[in-house]
């Protein structure tokens, strides 16, 4: 049974206090006049508390609680990448409609399973790929769409981060560096090239001890011939860009994917004869992406959308690793020992 529809803004709960959500995600909800911040859960109470006084909502002990709540819409969930596709599942049985932290599942397998209860309930559920809110990528889609670099022939995306120091605080456990870092260029190069992409190649990187992958690329075709070349990991010199290349130009957006709300970007525009630099207006994407999947729930329509972009994502990922390395099956839902600050991820 779909949760039924009500007037005024979007309750929402949030399973977990993980760093993305103090320091990016719960000031967004706080500040979207479309949401309203009822609760915050932890493990542990005083976790809880600490967390919600300073965004001036309740605290509960633990997450089952959480879901158990009459006054919650829907769930924000920060919970380490193995526990995202359980968590999903788990809130959408409870009637709440679900906003999930990149990647929403480790393969294609669990983010059919969260698809399905989303389906059989009319929920939502949406991946937080939040860069795709900032209105930076409009532009870049605009300028393509009129023809700034001619016929498009190639997309470049990368994101690598340093490596962090041992003991760091405020860390995250990191399930795998395509599952954490690679989805963001994955998902660059089908916004630009679209879907359908065949996987032309793939390498991985895997540490020797735990066998999780540190790093890798990829070289990816579309039916319409445009290539895209995809790089990703961390122990590296800090990357977040992507590059267009046409027949006629070129364009580079540096800070593609973790733009600071501040940060005014810049989109370089290589011609024959010119060089150009266009600066945009700061955008708040996390606040942008709090307010589309609150306008979703509100509006009862689009869900599909949603629902199919994460099953693509998943199915491309999953033929990456598997180009890199035949036979090998999805994450399974092990932590690794790596551990990233994610502030590395969302300065």
């Amino acid at each position: 049974m779909s949760a039924e529809a009500r007037p005024g803004p979007v309750r929402v709960g949030v399973l977990g206090c993980a760093d993305i959500a103090v320091r990016r995600m719960l000031p967004a909800l706080s500040s979207q006049p479309l949401v309203d911040l009822v609760a915050v859960a932890s493990r542990g109470l005083d976790r809880a508390r600490e967390v919600a006084g300073r965004f001036g909502c309740e605290a509960v002990e633990g997450y089952a609680r959480l879901l158990a709540r009459p006054d919650i819409d829907a769930v924000y969930i920060p919970l380490p990448t193995a526990l995202h596709a359980e968590w999903a599942v788990r809130a959408l049985e409870s009637g709440k409609h679900v906003l999930c932290e990149k990647p929403c599942a480790t393969g294609p397998r669990e983010a059919a399973q969260v698809v399905r209860a989303a389906r059989e309930r009319g929920l939502l559920v949406m991946e937080s790929l939040m860069f795709l809110h900032h209105r930076q990528h409009a532009r870049v889609r605009e300028l393509v769409r009129d023809g700034a670099i001619g016929r498009l022939r190639e997309v470049t995306a990368v994101f690598g981060i340093p490596a962090a120091p041992r003991g760091a605080a405020g860390e995250g456990h990191a399930l795998s560096s395509l599952l954490e870092t690679g989805v963001y260029p994955v998902r660059a190069a089908r916004l630009f090239a679209g879907d359908g992409l065949e996987v032309v190649g793939a390498a991985l990187t895997l540490d020797p001890e735990s066998g999780r992958d540190l790093a890798g690329s990829a070289l990816l075709r579309s039916p319409s011939g445009v290539h895209a070349r995809l790089g990703f990991g961390w122990d590296r010199f800090y990357r977040c860009t992507y590059e267009l290349w046409g027949s006629e130009g070129r364009l580079t957006l540096e800070r593609a994917f973790t733009t600071p709300d501040a940060h005014p970007p810049v989109l370089r525009l290589e011609r024959q004869s010119s060089v150009e630099e266009l600066t945009l207006a700061p955008d708040r994407q996390f606040v942008n992406i709090a307010g589309v999947f609150a306008r979703t729930v509100a509006n009862g329509t689009g869900f599909e959308e949603y629902a199919d972009d994460i099953l693509r994502q998943a199915a491309l990922v999953d033929r990456i690793r598997r180009a890199a390395a035949p036979g090998s099956r999805s994450g399974t839902g092990e932590q690794s020992r790596h551990r990233i600050p994610l502030e590395l991820y969302h300065p």
